[in-house]
């Protein structure tokens, strides 16, 4: 496979276009619970059909951006897939880049995403998170703090033939100190993710914590990653409750004053999403939205990556926390077309 050495400003051009040949469908990728609010018709339309209709909003002086919004927001990823085959059938033309060339803004950002699968998203957000132009080291840290060991094996195998350098490398070329060790512990270390737990795994845990870190000067960041890298999802839940009930303060909280940047981050990621994973991605997007100005890289990340995935729980989620509807949320920080499709794939009903 051609290796991918120059970064473009666009999305879909970090990945070659014969990927998901060679590595598994979207359904293997994801064991997550799917739960989302995707509205797609309930009569079967052709992609042929969509592919035609999407090459006319094309034509002409102008783009007929509702046309593309109106098919794209409601059709689910296998759906996309084949209207991207049948476009190029057709057309001889690349769908995304007809896309990227039509749109701007936010808006084409939002629907270049949308049009990749979650695979090819987690390629994209960790190079241009490692090695972009602007590194952003907190996207990188999330999607490997975020995803299963099964995931990450599939990830770095992927990154390794579109790149052709390991994401350990990378890694360990753009992170530093605790944070990179932690790092590249958690993409080297296949965890355990059944709900069996070893009770006394979890008392010595917790013991070697508070031992090696809080009764002296801060948590011992060694005896932290091992942790946090080697245990499973549930042994840290449990391990969680065992803490606070053993020394009468919460890991979380421990965390948050005891480590600091990029480390904390990455600890408190993993831990969050063993807990809920809903809930961390319903507080990344009220920080998205919080105060002056909106992070709309942020917002369009968490909203098209999770659409499919666990949104419903997500906006569950979100009104426990803030008492708002996320969908209202949404609506308040967007705008125009942009605002369309974000609500749209949220699952919004008359959308304006």
């Amino acid at each position: 496979m051609r290796c991918e050495r120059e970064i473009s400003t666009c999305l879909f051009q970090f990945l070659p276009n014969s990927l998901s040949k060679i590595f598994p469908p979207l359904e293997s990728f994801f064991k997550e619970r799917d739960i989302s609010n995707l509205t797609i018709p309930t009569v079967q339309i052709s992609s042929r059909e969509d592919a035609t209709q999407l090459h006319r909003a094309f034509k002409g002086i102008g783009c007929d951006t509702g046309a593309v919004i109106s098919i794209l927001a409601h059709r689910d990823a296998s759906q996309r897939d084949d209207i991207l085959q049948e476009f190029e059938t057709l057309y001889s033309y690349d769908l995304r880049k007809e896309l990227s060339s039509e749109l701007h803004g936010h808006l084409k950002k939002a629907i270049l995403l949308w049009m990749q699968t979650p695979l090819e998203r987690d390629l994209t957000g960790l190079r241009q998170g490692l090695t972009g132009h602007i590194p952003e080291p907190k996207i990188a840290t999330e999607i490997v703090c975020s995803r299963t060991s099964s995931q990450l094996r599939q990830i770095k195998q992927a990154y390794n033939s579109t790149y052709c350098i390991p994401l350990d490398h990378d890694v360990g070329a753009h992170t530093s100190g605790n944070h990179r060790q932690l790092m590249l512990a958690y993409l080297s270390t296949t965890r355990y993710e059944g709900p069996e737990i070893d009770r006394v795994l979890v008392d010595n845990d917790a013991k070697a914590m508070h031992k090696f870190g809080e009764r002296k000067y801060g948590m011992d960041e060694k005896v932290l990653i091992q942790i946090f890298s080697e245990r499973s999802r549930t042994h840290l839940v449990v391990l969680d409750g065992a803490y606070q009930k053993m020394y009468g303060r919460e890991l979380r909280k421990a965390i948050k004053i005891e480590t600091s940047g990029h480390f904390k981050h990455a600890l408190s990621t993993i831990l969050q999403c063993a807990h809920n994973p809903a809930k961390y991605f319903a507080m990344v997007l009220r920080k998205a939205m919080k105060g002056l100005g909106t992070r709309d890289t942020t917002l369009i990340r968490v909203i098209v990556t999770r659409a499919e995935v666990d949104m419903q729980i997500i906006k569950e989620e979100y009104y426990k926390l803030y008492k708002k509807q996320l969908i209202d949320a949404v609506h308040s920080e967007t705008l125009g077309h942009y605002r369309t499709f974000l609500l749209s794939i949220l699952g919004a009903t008359n959308v304006k």
